[in-house]
């Protein structure tokens, strides 16, 4: 249980418990054996198959349980199925328990609430339309019960206020077990009927052509997913020092949602928003993102067309919704000074605000070959000086909300361990003309410009001039083979608040003209003494 939080095993635990007293009244209690047996391997052999095949829930097997037994017996329905089920994460024996004792106590509700509204008695005489009402309130107490045991499983285990955690779960479960529950019924009329438990089974035909179209659905998914990664990884393979930044990207745009109260469908657009904010590198030349050396202006303006050539590439893919526009504005900035089209304030989409703020702080807090990360609380006080002028105030604060609650795990994104100490080498025999090439310490260090610290670059460099994270613009891919950054990635070695030669704070691009427009000098390093 390494994996799981030491307040999701508290809470697990508490559940089995509850359980386990649920159950208590079996061992003293005479219990129809013979049907809870049959509808126990029923459920054990449908769920198995249902979640392998049809990527669904044998829920009618449970409420028809619910229906015809009283609630001990009914609560037992589930449990071999559940401890007996596949399970796709780790570790397994945590989730099979939980599994196990949500169910259990769903069930055990279920029939109860059922058998206090008569509901037993008018399935034996098919006494219909009142069987309905009784059965009506079993699904709506089942359904209550998952959704508040898994809110609280998502509050312990995210970090969620309980509120949040719960937003959306009832309504999004009532709809199916809605269906299932009346299935249930059909099994327990038929059940109690003269043409006996037989019969009941035919019920399950109608629910399988249902699973399969569900299922359907998942593989649907599951073939957009494989197009975002497969976009993902071809992103990395050609600019491999910023490998896992897109995922991150993801997740914080995902945290950012959240701490904003969207719901779970926007939650999702921004995270293929945040996935596949720098797909447009496919279009830029490799040369380029990998360069080793100052980029000129004609090659800065090639590399700021990459957030166009993204929402080329996904121009077409209907799912991703919203996160188009996030992919063709993440590199605008609140004051105008952004890129592609220079939109300002309420004219950048929320979801490129979003993703632009969470490109910034994956870029600062991520260690790579060529330079260390800024520890987290240094990012976010960079993000919030930020703001205003090129970061969505709201989003900054979000993401910090969001992070002093749930934490970052920050990550190496190169190809190679982060940086340990220099091993000597032994001096050369002759030594090169400082007048043509810098020295090796002035290579390492600064690259011609003067630039302080790890990983500093020079206009085009590491980190392409950028001091700061609000300041300047700078294109994705970066400008050398160590120090490919996106506007928003990687700020490799500048510094938080720096200064250009002439003791400025820099503020503006770093020798990149903007597209369409004049020079813009202001911040330039090249027009520094």
């Amino acid at each position: 249980m390494e994996t799981v939080p030491a307040r999701a095993r508290a809470y697990v635990a508490c559940v089995v418990v509850c359980a386990l007293v649920l159950l208590l009244p079996l061992t003293s209690a005479p219990a129809p054996w013979w049907a809870l047996t049959l509808l126990a391997a029923l459920y054990a052999a449908g769920e198995r198959v249902a979640r392998r095949r049809f990527a669904g829930t044998f829920y009618p097997v449970l409420l028809a349980g619910a229906f015809l037994l009283p609630p001990p017996a009914a609560a037992l329905v589930p449990l071999p199925g559940a401890l007996l089920a596949p399970v796709e994460q780790r570790p397994a024996l945590p989730r099979r328990l939980w599994r196990a004792a949500q169910l259990v106590i769903g069930t055990w509700a279920a029939a109860r609430v059922h058998g206090v509204l008569g509901g037993r008695e008018a399935v034996t005489g098919s006494d219909f339309p009142h069987v309905l009402l009784p059965a009506g309130a079993a699904v709506l107490a089942f359904c209550l019960v998952l959704t508040l045991l898994d809110g609280g499983i998502r509050a312990c285990a995210e970090h969620l206020p309980l509120r949040r955690a719960w937003r959306g779960l009832f309504l999004r479960c009532l709809g199916p077990l809605a269906v299932h529950g009346l299935a249930g019924l059909m099994m327990a009329v038929l059940w109690r009927s003269p043409y006996g438990p037989v019969a009941a089974l035919l019920v399950l035909l109608p629910m399988c052509v249902s699973w399969w179209v569900f299922a359907q659905y998942h593989r649907q998914r599951a073939a957009h997913q494989a197009t975002i990664r497969a976009l993902v990884q071809a992103v990395d393979i050609k600019d491999g020092y910023t490998r896992g930044h897109s995922e991150r990207v993801g997740q914080a745009s995902m945290m950012i949602a959240r701490e904003l109260g969207m719901c779970d469908e926007r939650v999702e657009v921004l995270r293929f928003a945040g996935i596949l904010h720098d797909v447009g590198k496919l279009g830029v030349p490799t040369r380029l993102l990998r360069k080793n050396g100052p980029l000129t202006p004609e090659e800065r303006r090639v590399i700021e067309l990459h957030p166009e050539y993204g929402h080329d590439i996904v121009r077409g893919i209907s799912f991703l919704g919203e996160a188009r526009s996030a992919v063709l504005h993440h590199h605008e900035r609140l004051d105008g000074s952004g890129y592609p089209y220079g939109l300002r304030g309420g004219q950048i989409p929320e979801p490129a605000r979003v993703v632009a703020v969470a490109d910034a702080f994956d870029a600062m807090t991520s260690t790579r070959s060529y330079s260390r990360a800024r520890p987290v609380p240094a990012a976010l006080a960079e993000l919030q000086r930020c703001a205003g002028s090129h970061f969505d105030p709201r989003m900054v604060e979000a993401l910090v909300r969001a992070v002093a609650r749930q934490g970052w795990h920050p990550a190496v994104t190169a190809d190679e361990p982060p940086p340990t100490l220099p091993t000597p080498r032994p001096a050369p025999p002759t030594r090169e003309p400082t007048g043509d090439r810098p020295s090796a310490r002035e290579g390492a260090g600064r690259r011609g410009d003067g630039g302080r610290g790890a990983g500093r670059g020079s206009a085009g460099g590491r980190g392409i001039g950028r001091r700061c994270a609000c300041q300047g613009r700078t294109p994705a891919g970066g400008a050398t083979a160590a120090g490919r950054v996106g506007a928003g990635e990687r700020i490799a070695g500048e510094r938080i608040a720096g200064r250009d030669g002439g003791g400025n704070r820099s503020s503006g691009r770093v020798g990149a003209p903007k597209r369409g427009a004049g020079q813009r000098d202001t911040g330039e390093r090249g027009a520094g003494p």
